[in-house]
Order: C-alpha cells, then structure tokens, then sequence
C-alpha cells in the first residue's frame, strides 16, 4: 500500500483518505522523487564518449534519450 503525504507541523498528513484502522503502526519509507520525473541527462551521469567506437550510435545522450522514449517491451 502507497500512501502519498504531506509533513506539516512535525506531522505526517495523507492527502487522500486513508482505509486503516485507528492506532495501527506503520512504517514510512521516505520517496524525494516525484513519479513520472525524467531521469537525469545522460550529461550528468559522466557516459560522454563510451561509445566512440561503435558505428550506429552517433553520440551516446541521443542513443540514451531515444532508449529513453521509445523504451523497447
């Protein structure tokens, strides 16, 4: 079960309803990411050039981005 929450006043607070019973103990697992964000640019990641040597990539951060979008099944 995924409860989304807000930390307000020192207090966690479910946006939406939440179907548990009064005083039962749960463990929170603390998620930054927001769903659905990009990952970071292949830039940043430090992969520039590792693909010197291979014909049908042209540059690594568009092999990368193109994995990216069309993610294959």
């Amino acid at each position: 079960m995924v409860i989304e929450a807000k930390f307000e006043n020192g207090v966690f607070k479910p946006i939406s309803e939440v179907k548990l019973e009064e005083g039962t103990r749960v463990e929170i697992h603390i998620n930054r990411e927001k769903p659905n964000e990009r990952s970071a640019s292949i830039r940043d990641l430090g992969f520039i050039g590792m693909w010197a040597d291979r014909e049908d990539i042209t540059d690594g951060v568009s092999y990368v981005n193109s994995l990216r979008d069309n993610p294959r099944a």
